[in-house]
């Protein structure tokens, strides 16, 4: 019985990340023609054609998808067994990590986990970016180290996913808002001018898909991109935000919340990360100070 090579599964791997035989070959430092003849035993050996022609690029199979996150996994576990172990030594460590996160997040959790990481590791700073988007490139190409969001469609397939809590959204006001005043219905809800978050743009929102089946319909007078925005035109005007209701948390006097009086499903933020990083005792360590902080809302999920 003939054994497959199992140097294969590295080359297959950075194949399947990458999606071309150039960039497979100068990641792994061999030439076209070498990469190409890699990618012809692969083949052979998998009896699947893995990477195909599309235009003047390559997209994978079925097959090549469904192996994708299962080699990934195979060559990080192959490469920490041969790995020797290393103490993490804390308060030697010097680095700097990026963390993407949708606005509200920093407010939120920034001030204990910078206290936290600055205890336990001086060395390290923490650099916060805002997340404009769900595209998973940033991870895949080491540009950031972390991520913190709702789990999508454009999600890579790859990305290794924690929970961290569940949030719901709830309705934003300034004080003194005829809302204020009133048992809040869908309809006396529905009835106010709204502020519509939406990084893409949108013109309508999950809280429109809610309203729908009730008959009715509120009037967006403004689109922003996200909630900090949202929670300022709201604290200035008469207008009602919709927020998560962790990120009412820091709301200073001036602002009242309230739960919204028609079911919406909750949210699920998690923690994300490329799988090349899942071994890494610096990253490890990290991963574990924010779901630390993150453990302190009453939607923790265990």
């Amino acid at each position: 019985m003939s054994h497959p090579d199992l140097n294969l599964l590295a080359t297959l791997d950075v194949l399947l990340t990458e999606g071309s035989v150039a960039r497979a070959a100068r990641r792994l430092q061999l030439s076209p023609s070498a990469m190409s003849r890699a990618l012809a035993r692969l083949r052979e050996t998998t009896g699947d054609p893995l990477l195909v022609r599309a235009g003047r690029g390559l997209v994978p199979t079925p097959r090549a998808l469904e192996l994708r996150e299962r080699v990934g996994r195979l060559v990080q576990d192959a490469e920490a067994v041969l790995r020797p172990v290393e103490m993490l030594d804390l308060k030697r460590l010097v680095r700097t990590f990026t963390l993407r996160n949708q606005d509200g997040f920093v407010e939120n959790f920034g001030p204990d986990l910078i206290a936290r990481v600055g205890e336990q590791a001086p060395g390290v700073r923490l650099r916060f970016v805002l997340k404009p988007d769900k595209d998973s490139t940033p991870l895949r190409d080491g540009s950031v180290d972390l991520e913190t969001g709702v789990v999508g469609k454009t999600t890579g397939p790859e990305m290794r996913a924690q929970a961290l809590f569940r949030d719901r959204f709830v309705g934003v006001v300034r004080t003194g808002h005829p809302l204020c005043e009133v048992t809040i219905t869908p309809a006396r809800y529905a009835a106010g001018r709204h502020i519509l978050i939406s990084r893409r743009g949108l013109d309508r929102g999950p809280i429109d898909d809610a309203l729908a089946p009730l008959g009715l319909k509120r009037e967006i007078v403004t689109v922003v991109g996200g909630f900090s925005e949202a929670l300022a035109l709201a604290r200035a005007s008469d207008l009602i935000a919709s927020a998560p209701e962790r990120y009412t948390g820091n709301l200073r006097d001036g602002m009242f919340w309230f739960p919204l009086p028609f079911p919406l499903p909750e949210i699920t933020v998690s923690l994300l990360w490329h799988p090349r990083l899942d071994a890494d005792p610096a990253h490890r360590w990290l991963r574990g100070c924010v779901r630390d902080v993150c453990a302190g809302t009453t939607h923790w999920i265990a």
